[in-house]
């Protein structure tokens, strides 16, 4: 990163996002939808409650935890394209202490939802469980989360409250300040988040494993990230928020981002399923059987074509990246796309075919209200852009 002055002059101040009472209204009304069919839920079908818990819980989390990776990846490589866009991305983070709250929810479905190494009598009985139980036992569990929780809250918000209190200052200072917090943070986060996608969603079937899975579980987080940055910037541009801040070619360089990680998405699915299937190892195998043979079959082949095939078609062209409503169908697109691989990699686990209904939609919908709200109410107090960054009249001046 190049040298910057003490002191950033403001290029403008950008429009104040106003989260309206109705807007409130309705994410409290989705949130209150999702907490009432969860609730029914654990008395109609408590599995069923939990494992849809799990899904929309790790789905959301992910982007809450994208706005953060993001930032810190502009940050360490002195990226200036993505200033204007960045105050959106740390936004996302809002989510973060929410989700942190509803993980000691999540802690009362781990009978029911990681059954066989939580039953100690089950796992004393079983070799395999047995050495893997100074691992997976539900104290070092919760313990791992809650590390994980804490270094994402304190860290991630370090980083944006500089970035908030440049907007006050205008010191420059501030940015190297994160760009020292990013580099640590990078590669901490990735560890942890490492262990956290191996603890909620791979030891389902805790007899299969995947040195893979972490990378895999991260592409998706970045994927769906990409995507709702995408749909925040549009939303906030549509309205005004971001005139004379974000043009095209900000649209075209998260394009070019989403597109490369529809690419490395593939790569890594491919990877993982393409060792597990040339080693035909007993131990690994079984996993994937269950999900591209019989009635999860037609799930694996939608991934291939819904997450992969048609978001790169979407995407290959430049013109595409530049037309807002084209963006926003893709952006959509993608996000169900991942829905719908988390749902993939959980619901086998407990059930031998697809199941989809009420509680899925309404669910889905209660933990899509409380992120929305959270956003909201961060740019609602927040400026919208980073507008006192000594690199936002670069960003702002940025051409592909």
């Amino acid at each position: 990163m190049s040298e910057v002055s003490h002191t950033a002059a403001p290029l403008s101040v950008p429009q104040p996002y106003i989260q309206s009472p109705g807007a409130v209204s309705v994410c409290l009304s989705l949130v209150v939808m999702g907490v009432t069919a969860f609730t029914i839920g654990l008395f109609v079908d408590p599995q069923r409650a939990w494992a849809n818990y799990l899904l929309n819980y790790f789905f959301w989390l992910c982007l809450g935890l994208s706005g953060l990776f993001f930032t810190a990846l502009q940050h360490i490589t002195g990226a200036t394209w993505s200033v204007p866009v960045r105050r959106v991305a740390e936004s996302f983070s809002a989510f973060v202490p929410v989700a942190a709250l509803l993980f000691f929810v999540l802690l009362f479905g781990l009978t029911t939802l990681y059954p066989e190494w939580t039953n100690l009598q089950h796992v004393a009985a079983d070799p395999l469980l047995s050495g893997k139980r100074c691992y997976l036992n539900v104290n070092f569990f919760a313990v791992r989360s809650l590390v994980f929780y804490a270094f994402v809250i304190l860290v991630g918000s370090a980083m944006v409250r500089n970035s908030l209190k440049q907007d006050r200052t205008g010191d420059a200072s501030l940015t190297l300040r994160n760009v020292r917090l990013s580099a640590p943070f990078l590669i901490i986060f990735s560890w942890l988040f490492t262990f956290m996608s191996f603890d909620l969603i791979m030891s389902l079937t805790p007899h299969w494993f995947s040195t893979i899975f972490g990378v895999y579980c991260w592409s998706g987080l970045f994927y769906s990230g990409l995507a709702m940055l995408m749909l925040w910037v549009m939303h906030l541009r549509a309205r005004g928020n971001l005139d004379g801040f974000v043009t095209d070619e900000h649209l075209h360089g998260i394009g070019k981002f989403m597109f490369a990680f529809v690419v490395f998405w593939a790569y890594i699915a491919f990877s993982q399923y393409m060792l597990i299937w040339y080693a035909n190892l007993p131990e690994e195998i079984g996993y994937m059987i269950v999900r591209t043979q019989g009635p999860w079959a037609p799930i694996g082949q939608l991934l291939t074509m819904g997450k992969f095939a048609l978001p790169l078609f979407f995407l290959i062209t430049q013109p595409a990246k530049r037309k807002p409503g084209f963006m926003k169908f893709t952006a959509l697109w993608m996000l169900g796309a991942q829905w719908v691989d988390l749902y993939w990699m959980i619901f086998p686990t407990f059930y031998k075919a697809p199941v989809f209904g009420w509680m899925e939609v309404a669910m889905f919908a209660g933990f899509a209200g409380a992120f929305v709200w959270s956003v909201g109410r961060f740019l609602s107090r927040h400026p919208v852009v980073a507008y006192r960054d000594p690199f936002i009249a670069e960003g702002v001046g940025h051409h592909q």
